[in-house]
């Protein structure tokens, strides 16, 4: 994370119309070689040739698909708005210098070879980017595929792309292709697109910023290795989902092996799943795994209605596919209520004898004798009141191979099942075996999301029903810089956490047995001995706990004065642990987002459960109680099997200094309290850990 913006406050940023909706272009680069990224682009470029001037940039001149080329920008008829630089790395820097002499306003450099490519391809990349920005002009890349809008009919890239209402933003080519393809596969396409390659000068907030201002574009979709300043991107984002736009995240980070691929891939620095988890929460961005949820979620997301809560009914013509389907429900978090007796009564009154009216909803063959009762039942139940959304699974859409009869009247139905969607907004999700029919078609251009296979469906129910319950906090401010620490140990840490106001159990700092003795004596027994100065001191054999008595203190102090010969020692007051839940507390620093909260379970468990929540820093009350709240174990914090409930508030209060203290020193790579005790009445420290960057 870079310090540019502090505040959290996103912006201003510059405007890219140059970028997207061009009054002039120039391919610079164009070629007649079929294979070459030249040729491609130029070709692409001549298809918007009827809305803006092309121009055809080749330094030998001549004939270019039948168009003059010019030698050089400088022997153009006018000054461009966009160049795309798609010459070796070698010249890029000559193409780059020549394009903003030309009083060119923005260029999109495809060539590769740049800052991904090392540390001298750093250095030239920089330097061109420095004379961009001192030009006042803008740079897509380089190493990028190009870019795309579809109301300016701009099309500068090697591959066509399908029209539709998803922004994407890319930082993988090929991955940008697969996208196309799976988006066409359910109809949908792309506003705009950027491929955002090394972002060595736009990086992708600005993008996000700028497709969010974009009427065309309903959902913003990423594939992004490397955020650069991660509070910006997130503050961007959250600025999108507040106006109305959708934001959609496919990141790397959870592996060493995929850090490995994005970095050689675009020299791309990639944060940590858990700092982009925490991102993603705070703006209200939908993260995903693959290439596939990224479509069906944007498919989701732009669906008609958004459910309130988790109640859904489902609608089967197949007693499997309505087993199946609660089955996968309940596994992800949904309910699927037993309907009331008056609900089940009316959706009877819509079926055959045979039909199951609990929920699931069995059809048993009312679809085949009376497809409109698909609609009525759909509209049954979304007006119940019982439920938040319905789900519709099974064969819908293959009844019209039983002849054109039927296919005209599944194409009715489909438009009737979409006005059966609720006023009040309760969503219908479609799954069916028959994806790519003419009812599922029907049914998409009317915003009812359809997918091949029932876990899909599911899937994206469940994500929007979890949107609606848990709205977007937002990105919080930082506060000012604090004076740096200057030392790091544990009982600099203890002080500096006390000083923020985090209980501690009483403790004294002893050089030698005499004074250890005189501090016992006023601690009372039984008691801890710390030796101060110490990385890892538990590891070291560094920590006696449960010292009772004179004696036990002697044999300690001596026996680890000989062992460590530690600076110093801290002399602490044992803690009753036997109606207290241990908790590990702190926050840690990535290199993108800053700050980031830590919560889980502490002590013994805390490898052991990987049980943990993250919030980025700094939070507030109500934030920290629901990351203690969303623990896999919070029941422990609620009082269980005769044990009483502890106070989560207290707890929540230590999490907050915590992050707040992270947050204004941003030297802290991390701080942390393992286990801080939560009692009954309040909470206190039993460790305390800081290290700071040099």
């Amino acid at each position: 994370m870079t310090d540019r913006d502090r505040d959290g406050a996103a912006g201003p940023w510059r405007d890219l119309t140059p970028l997207f909706a061009p009054r002039s272009v120039a391919i610079v680069g164009a070629s007649n070689d079929p294979a070459k990224w030249g040729n491609w682009l130029a070709r692409r470029a001549l298809q918007g040739a009827h809305r803006r001037q092309v121009y055809l940039v080749n330094r030998n001149g001549g004939q270019i698909l039948g168009r003059e080329a010019y030698r050089s920008l400088a022997d153009l008829p006018e000054a461009v708005e966009l160049a795309v630089i798609a010459v070796p790395a070698r010249g890029m820097e000559q193409a780059v210098n020549e394009a903003l002499r030309a009083g060119v306003r923005a260029l999109v450099g495809i060539s590769a070879g740049m800052g991904e490519s090392g540390e001298e391809g750093r250095a030239r990349e920089q330097a061109i980017v420095a004379r961009v920005r001192a030009a006042g002009a803008v740079l897509l890349g380089p190493n990028c595929l190009g870019v795309f809008d579809a109301r300016a009919e701009l099309d500068l890239t090697s591959n066509g792309l399908p029209p539709g209402p998803i922004g994407l933003i890319s930082q993988s080519g090929n991955l940008a292709l697969e996208l196309a393809m799976l988006a066409s596969e359910v109809d949908l396409g792309f506003s705009r697109f950027a491929s955002l390659g090394n972002q060595a000068d736009i990086e992708a907030a600005e993008l996000v910023a700028a497709f969010a201002a974009d009427d065309a574009t309903e959902v913003i979709a990423l594939y992004c290795e490397d955020f650069r300043d991660g509070r910006a991107f997130a503050t961007a984002a959250h600025g999108a989902v507040s106006n109305g736009k959708s934001v959609v995240l496919l990141t790397v980070g959870a592996s060493e092996a995929s850090v490995r691929a994005a970095r050689s891939h675009t020299g791309a620095l990639a944060s940590s799943s858990a700092a982009v988890d925490a991102a993603c929460a705070a703006a209200g961005i939908e993260r995903v795994a693959t290439p596939q949820q990224l479509i069906d979620m944007a498919q989701a997301l732009r669906g008609r209605g958004k459910p309130r809560g988790r109640r859904i009914g489902i609608l089967a013509d197949g007693g499997g596919h309505g087993a199946i389907a609660a089955e996968i429900a309940t596994g992800g978090g949904l309910a699927v209520p037993a309907f009331s007796p008056e609900l089940s009564q009316r959706l009877a009154s819509e079926l055959p004898p045979t039909a199951s009216t609990a929920n699931p909803v069995d059809m048993a063959g009312g679809g085949e004798q009376d497809l409109g009762s698909f609609a009525r039942v759909v509209r049954a139940m979304l007006d119940s009141g019982e439920l938040d959304a319905v789900l519709m699974t099974g064969y819908f859409g293959g009844y019209a191979e039983y002849g054109e009869g039927l296919a005209q009247r599944e194409r009715e139905v489909a438009g009737e099942l979409a006005g059966s969607i609720a006023a009040d907004g309760k969503p219908l999700v479609v799954h069916t075996m028959h994806a790519r029919s003419a009812a599922a078609a029907h049914l998409r251009a009317s915003r009812v999301p359809v997918y091949r296979t029932v876990e899909a469906a599911i899937g994206a129910l469940s994500r929007l029903a979890a949107r609606s319950l848990n709205p977007p906090d937002g990105v919080p401010r930082l506060p000012p810089p604090a004076a740096p620490i200057a030392e790091a140990g544990y009982w600099q840490a203890r002080e500096l956490f006390a000083g923020a106001g985090i209980p501690f159990v009483p403790a004294r700092r002893v050089r030698t047995l005499s004074e250890a003795r005189d501090a016992a004596a006023e601690l009372g027994y039984p008691l801890a001995l710390k030796a101060l100065g110490l990385e890892h001191k538990s590891d070291r054999g560094g920590v006696v706990l449960g010292l009772d008595g004179d004696d036990a203190l002697r044999r300690a102090f001596v026996e680890m004065e000989a062992r460590l010969s530690p600076p110093g020692f801290s002399l602490e007051r044992m803690a009753r642990l036997a109606d207290g839940v241990e908790l590990l507390l702190g926050c840690r620093r990535d290199a993108r987002f800053g700050a980031i909260a830590v919560a889980g379970l502490g002590g013994i468990y805390t490898e052991i459960l990987a049980d943990v929540a993250v919030g980025l820093a700094p939070l507030d009350a109500a934030q920290a109680r629901r990351m203690l709240r969303s623990l896999r174990g919070a029941r422990l914090l609620s009082g269980v099997r005769g044990r009483p409930a502890v106070d989560v508030a207290a707890a929540a209060n230590v999490l907050v200094a915590l992050s707040h203290l992270a947050a204004a020193h941003p030297e802290i790579d991390e701080l942390e309290i393992n286990p801080l005790l939560v009692l009954p009445d309040g909470a206190v420290a039993l460790d305390a850990r800081l290290i700071v960057h040099g």
